[in-house]
């Protein structure tokens, strides 16, 4: 009975083949079957003086080179019809090597991901409940009971979303200092500079935000002498005016009598 020879680094007669196409630097596709054959029996030849069974394998193939090649060097008895393209020998020895050498590269991919697989260590599941000292909790409850509680977490729920939704409009309404500076010169160039009260800053829909924002950017130009502000008393309308060029250096705040 026939087995699986292995040679050196040849696996099959297939392996072998390839090694000497390959070796010999030609193509797959224009095999030159004299040179091959003559090869591939030298090293069946040395198989079988080193008392190794030959696969059956190895003898199929080498008659397979032999009856290519007698083809290739025998001239056809029949002349050939003109438009008619003889067929090559080859092409059927030529699609066997081809799916050779892919079910040959799948399985060396598979021996890599195999040999890497090797390397890799999982931990074994362990039963942490020993650890944690908690039982499972379960709860008795009537179906209106259940209701009640399924109501519950919706209308909580429809709150947070709710929050949710105001603190994102909130958010986008929300404007920097260096924005509402720019507002307050654009408000007092479309209305010739003149001077200007406070609440006329601010507009119906100025909420809490808009007023502290509209306040702390009047002390940011202030403070940059931009404006100039005065208010007569405490708690009184504050008046705001532009500073002109060159009245950098006078007072921006106005005083007020406490009296």
């Amino acid at each position: 009975m026939a087995y699986k020879v292995k040679i050196d680094i040849f696996e099959g007669p297939f392996d072998l083949l390839v090694y000497l196409i390959e070796n010999a630097e030609m193509s797959i596709y224009d095999i030159q079957v004299a040179a091959i054959t003559s090869q591939y029996l030298a090293y069946v030849e040395q198989m079988q003086e080193a008392d190794v069974t030959v696969a059956t394998e190895f003898m199929v193939l080498a008659a397979a080179l032999i009856e290519i090649k007698s083809k290739m060097l025998l001239p056809r008895s029949t002349p050939i019809e003109e438009g008619v393209v003889e067929e090559d020998p080859r092409t059927e020895l030529v699609e066997k090597i081809l799916e050779y050498k892919k079910f040959k590269a799948a399985a060396e991919l598979l021996e890599t991901h195999e040999n890497e697989k090797t390397l890799c260590f999982e931990k074994p599941k362990e039963d942490l409940e020993r650890y944690t000292n908690e039982a499972d909790e379960y709860l008795s409850l009537d179906i209106k009971q259940f209701v009640s509680a399924f109501n519950l977490f919706l209308r909580k729920k429809q709150r947070i979303e709710e929050v949710r939704k105001h603190y994102t409009r909130v958010e986008r309404q929300k404007q920097s200092i260096e924005m509402k500076v720019e507002h307050i010169i654009n408000f007092f160039k479309n209305h010739g500079f003149r001077k200007l009260f406070f609440k006329e800053l601010l507009n119906k829909e100025s909420d809490k935000y808009d007023v502290v924002l509209t306040f702390t950017s009047m002390l940011q130009m202030i403070r940059e002498r931009l404006i100039r502000v005065e208010q007569q008393s405490a708690f009184s309308e504050m008046e705001i005016e532009m500073v002109q060029p060159g009245e950098e250096d006078t007072p921006v705040i106005g005083e007020w009598d406490d009296n």
